[in-house]
C-alpha cells in the first residue's frame, strides 16, 4: 500500500485529483498486492507488444504450478481432464493457451477447449458455472479451469483520471486453477447456476482498446452495483428453496471494500460471512477472476464446511454481469445425480 501511494504521488505530482486518489486508494482495503514484474517496470510502458510479449512469457511460466497443484489436489492426472476452461481478460494468445497446456502438461489430444476472454472479473464464477454445464452434459467428465490475470500489464502511465488512479491502486496479478469433477471427490456439490445482466450498464466496465493496449474504464456508478443484485441473488436462492442470508459459506467477488460492504447491507448478512473475499482482496488486491478461486482454497483450507452445509458462489463484472452458483459440501462420497463438485 504505502509503495502504491509513493509511487502515484511521484507519477501524478501536482495534479488536482491526485489527492482524492490517494483518499480513494488508501480505502481500497487492499495491503498487499503481487506483480509479474518489479514495480518500475510496471511503471514504464514498452508498448502492446512487448508487454502481450510478457504475457505469453508468464502466462506459460506460472500456469503449469497451479495446474498441477489443482490436478494433485482432486487426486487426478491430466489424462483425467476432458475439458479445459482458460480465463483471463488481460492479455491475447492465438491459440489459447489452452493448446499450449494440452500440448506441455500430458493432456489428452482430444481435451476441450474452452476459453473466455471477455468477463473480466465475472469470468471466475461462469468458469465455474460452464464447467458445471459440461459435466451435466457429459456425465462423469472432469473439468480443469485456469485464470490467469496479470492485470499489471494492462497499467497505463498517462491515465490520470480517478477511475484510472483507482484501480492502479486496487488490481493484482494472479494465476489460480481448480478442478470441476463430475463426480467424487471433496468440495462444492454444485446444484444451480445462473447469469443475470443488470439492463443498459455496459458502458459501465469496459476496456477502451487503443494503440497503448487496454485502457481499463469505471463508472463512477459501479460501486452501487450490489442494490440491484442483491435482490437476484435473493430470488435466485429462493428459487432453490434457500435463504440467502441464512447459508453456510459465501464465495464472492471482491471488487472493493464497497461492492462487499454493500452486498452484506442489501442481504442482511455480517459482513464476516465474506470473510474469505475480504481476506483475498487484503493481501492480493482485485485479481479479476481468480478472486472466487483464491477464496474458495481459503475455504478449503481454513475453514472447511460441514457435510451438507449450504453455500453460493458469485462473481460480478462486465455487463454489468453477476454469474451466481448455489452448492452443498460434500466429502468423499460420490455425487448426487444432476451435480458435479
Amino acid at each position: 500500500m504505502e509503495e502504491t501511494l509513493e509511487f502515484a504521488r511521484s507519477a501524478h505530482d501536482g495534479k488536482p485529483q491526485l489527492p482524492l486518489a490517494l483518499r480513494l486508494i488508501r480505502n481500497t482495503g487492499v495491503q498487499k498486492r503481487h506483480l509479474v514484474q518489479p514495480i518500475e517496470k510496471t511503471l514504464r510502458h514498452p508498448g502492446l507488444t512487448e508487454r502481450n510479449r510478457i504475457y505469453e512469457i508468464e502466462s506459460k511460466k506460472r500456469c503449469p504450478q497451479v495446474v498441477e497443484q489443482a490436478l494433485q489436489n482432486a487426486d487426478m492426472t491430466a489424462r483425467d481432464i476432458d475439458a479445459i476452461i482458460y480465463v483471463s481478460c488481460t492479455g491475447f494468445l492465438m491459440p489459447s493457451l489452452t493448446a499450449w497446456l494440452i500440448n506441455t502438461l500430458g493432456f489428452r489430444s482430444d481435451t476441450r477447449q474452452i476459453p473466455i476472454a471477455q468477463l473480466g472479473c465475472a469470468a471466475g464464477g461462469a468458469a465455474i458455472n460452464r464447467a458445471h454445464d459440461f459435466c451435466l452434459a457429459h456425465p462423469g467428465n472432469n473439468v480443469l479451469i485456469v485464470a490467469c490475470e496479470l492485470c499489471s500489464l494492462c497499467y497505463q502511465p498517462d491515465a490520470d483520471d480517478i477511475g484510472s488512479l483507482l484501480s492502479d491502486g486496487l488490481f493484482g496479478d494472479a494465476v489460480a486453477a481448480a478442478v470441476v469433477r463430475g463426480s467424487g471427490g471433496t468440495g462444492i456439490e454444485l446444484e444451480r447456476n445462473a447469469s443475470y445482466l443488470i439492463p443498459h450498464t455496459e458502458d459501465w466496465i469496459s476496456y477502451s482498446v487503443r494503440d497503448t493496449g487496454f485502457h481499463f474504464q469505471l463508472d463512477r456508478r459501479v460501486p452501487g452495483t450490489m442494490e440491484p443484485l442483491a435482490p437476484v441473488l435473493r430470488e435466485f436462492a429462493k428459487d432453490h428453496s434457500w435463504d440467502i442470508g441464512s447459508l453456510d459459506f459465501y464465495i464472492v467477488h471482491a471488487g472493493g471494500p464497497r461492492i462487499l460492504d454493500d452486498l452484506a447491507k442489501f442481504l442482511d448478512v455480517d459482513r464476516e460471512v465474506f470473510r474469505h473475499s475480504w481476506a483475498t482482496l487484503t493481501e492480493y488486491g482485485n485479481i479479476a477472476s481468480a478472486v472466487v478461486l483464491d477464496a474458495a482454497r481459503r475455504l478449503f483450507e481454513q475453514d472447511t464446511p460441514r457435510p451438507e452445509a449450504t453455500g453460493l458462489i458469485a462473481g460480478f463484472g462486465p455487463g454489468i454481469t453477476a454469474e451466481m452458483a448455489l452448492g452443498r459440501w460434500g466429502a468423499d462420497a460420490p455425487a448426487r445425480l444432476g451435480k458435479a463438485a
